[in-house]
């Protein structure tokens, strides 16, 4: 019989024939979902719950249907996400470690979903060392971690993992583009562009969706601005344009904790306060460095051009400037103009001036390419 897994993970046929075999045999009590970002792990495990939880139901049929929404109305599927930065302890304590102890609402069985396991602070994850080794028969826990190496070894060796790899450029364009089996949530933009973010994403469905969104579209004009010729203080823009996407980061996550203290989770002002703000400023520092990959992309595009390679140019969408700008350029040149890119990603890691180093990007750019 075809599942929703068999249709979901039809770009990582590992992870499917693992996750079918373990339906046969009997699901596990823990499982990590471990792999890149946008590689699919939260479709698989909303699918690999919703078999889980149809097994065993009193309608199977509608278990599965409840538990495949996102978000889920089924009682017995508890999907964890953090608000802000991290996972906040009292959270896991209380939607996992506590819970997991209930007996089911219905059916046989109860799943608790962790997405992005790796932002558990070491008190959340040792509090639930205790019910990974000893779980309730009822009780399948499922973490979804883009970073596994940020987990502690007591947590990954009691969990059965299920490697995830990039999706093939081919199955990130089908989904932007509205087909295939991640096409929820497509998104709007014309064939060159759509092909032009999946190349960019490197696999990354997510990221090429937020590409393909405003603040994404804003995001590359404002580094590729960084590439010479280019007027003013574009250095400025792209900062604004990482600290727009900070600050609807920090505004979400405010709303997502006042929403939950409201529904009874203790928490002060102060700490609301604070850990939007650290949401913010983790996305703002991850979609600045977002921006200067972005413009990395471009030196070695303008390289792939001039030596007449365009057929692995990321950057399909704007390939009449590349030619352009390539004419009489050396190759060499655009070389150590990406290598001057990638060696600001890399100081920006030391906390260093931000705004000084990316105006001294900028200058050492009009030396090598102009």
């Amino acid at each position: 019989m075809t599942t929703a897994i068999d249709e979901i993970t039809v770009h990582q046929p590992r992870a499917r024939a693992t996750l079918s075999a373990a339906l046969e045999a009997g699901p596990s009590h823990a499982y990590l979902f471990r792999g890149p970002r946008g590689a699919g792990k939260r479709a698989a495990a909303r699918a690999f719950a919703a078999e889980i939880l149809a097994t065993g139901a009193e309608d199977p049929e509608d278990a599965r249907r409840r538990a495949l929404l996102d978000p889920s109305p089924h009682p017995d599927l508890v999907w964890l996400a953090p608000s802000g930065a991290q996972h906040l302890v009292e959270a896991v304590r209380e939607r996992v470690i506590r819970a997991a102890s209930y007996r089911p609402f219905e059916g046989d069985r109860r799943v608790f979903v962790l997405e992005s396991a790796e932002a558990m602070r070491d008190e959340s994850q040792n509090a639930l060392l205790k019910t990974l080794e000893e779980p309730p028969g009822f009780a399948h826990l499922i973490l979804l971690s883009s970073e596994p190496e940020a987990l502690l070894e007591t947590i990954s060796s009691r969990c059965q993992p299920i490697d995830f790899a990039a999706l093939p450029i081919e199955a990130v364009e089908e989904a932007l583009s509205g087909g295939g089996p991640a096409a929820e949530g497509a998104a709007a933009g014309d064939g060159e562009e759509v092909a032009t973010a999946a190349r960019l994403a490197a696999g990354d469905l997510e990221l090429a969706r937020f590409l393909l969104s405003d603040a994404g579209r804003r995001l590359r004009v404002a580094a590729l601005e960084l590439a010479p010729p280019s007027g003013g203080a574009p250095w400025r823009r792209l900062l604004k344009a990482a600290e727009e996407v900070g600050a609807e980061a920090e505004a979400a996550a405010r709303a997502a904790l006042e929403e939950e203290k409201e529904a009874g989770v203790k928490r002060s002002a102060r700490e609301i306060s604070d850990e939007a703000k650290r949401a913010g400023r983790r996305r703002r520092t991850e979609t600045l460095d977002l921006g200067l990959a972005l413009c990395a992309s471009w030196f070695r595009d303008l390289a792939a051009v001039i030596t007449g390679a365009e057929q692995v140019v990321f950057n399909r969408d704007r390939l009449a400037q590349l030619r352009a700008r390539a004419e009489g350029l050396d190759p060499a040149a655009a070389r150590r103009a990406a290598e001057l890119v990638q060696d600001t990603r890399r100081r920006l890691e030391l906390n260093v001036s931000e705004e000084l180093a990316l105006e001294a990007l900028h200058f050492r750019l009009e030396r090598e390419v102009e």
